[in-house]
């Protein structure tokens, strides 16, 4: 079924193809069968799952596509999101970034923000065969434009730890926006990403921590014991203050699994390396950086 291909959705020009009349296609309509997202767009709603925002948010990228006509591709931020890179708010389950290059776009349509950047054929793919959309590289420096500093360096560490793009594209890729709106702090916050960095939580805790004058010495660091077996991997680690620095919250270490492995790891690394101390920050520490810089100076004896 070609919805079922579509992530749920399909064209008038597409159902009439597959055999339903104007008429079958109004009557599927009234009877609840079919929804219908845009004028000539429908939906078929025993195939939606409004419960898995993933899924959702395929099938209101495959509307708008359908809508918008064979020039328009998923970009920016829903690009960022269909390609899985880590550190953006939420998707708001309404809005999707859509893109028809060329002066004179409508920009007024309903759940979809527009826009007009010339984009090179080469600069766009498709994902699962049908929905097309800008290629990581050219989402990253769409979407790098228009956020804060820790969200834009929580992309470039998603992005890059999840292999979307290599360490030797980033750099082109940030100047390549020279002349666009937002490309010079861009530019300036290329330094601080670290494709070691495995979640955002980790790049914001990173960043505070840089922010208060306390660089991590490393990031991923293995602790091992006397026959070279890992014993722990740090998130972060200060080598002249002998600390380990968590940033994965409260949550996993709540668990009674992750509480006993919690307390092995801790028992391998105070017979191997007994000097070795372990803060952990949680989200809610974002919002008292002093609180973060005071453990810091503490660790390293600056109070």
């Amino acid at each position: 079924m070609i919805a079922e291909r579509q992530h749920g959705v399909l064209s008038l020009p597409q159902a009439r193809d597959a055999g339903l009349s104007k008429n079958d296609v109004h009557t599927l309509r009234r009877n609840g069968t079919l929804g219908s997202p845009y004028i000539g767009v429908y939906s078929v709603r025993s195939l939606l799952d409004r419960s898995d925002p993933a899924g959702f948010l395929h099938t209101s990228v495959m509307a708008a596509q359908l809508a918008l006509g064979p020039r328009s591709f998923a970009g920016g931020r829903t690009a960022a999101h269909l390609w899985g890179m880590r550190g953006l708010p939420p998707w708001d389950g309404h809005t999707v970034h859509m893109v028809v290059p060329g002066p004179g776009t409508r920009r007024h349509r309903p759940r979809v923000t527009l826009h007009t950047w010339e984009i090179d054929p080469e600069e766009t793919t498709t994902l699962d065969g049908v929905i097309r959309l800008t290629d990581p590289g050219r989402t990253l420096r769409d979407t790098l434009l228009s956020v804060d500093r820790e969200t834009a360096v929580c992309l470039m560490d998603s992005a890059l730890n999840q292999a979307l793009i290599s360490e030797e594209e980033l750099t082109p890729l940030v100047l390549a926006n020279r002349g666009r709106k937002g490309s010079v702090r861009t530019r300036r916050w290329r330094p601080l990403a670290d494709g070691r960095a495995e979640s955002p939580l980790e790049t914001r805790v990173r960043l505070a921590c840089t922010d208060a004058g306390f660089p991590p010495t490393d990031l991923q660091h293995r602790f091992l014991d006397g026959t070279g077996r890992t014993i722990a991997v740090a998130d972060m680690w200060w080598a002249e203050s002998r600390l380990i620095g968590e940033a994965d919250g409260l949550g996993p270490h709540s668990l009674p699994q992750a509480l006993a492995r919690d307390r092995i790891r801790q028992n391998d690394l105070q017979v191997w390396h007994p000097n070795v101390r372990i803060v952990r920050f949680t989200w809610q520490d974002l919002y008292r950086p002093g609180y973060i810089a005071s453990v810091l100076a503490r660790a390293a004896g600056r109070v």
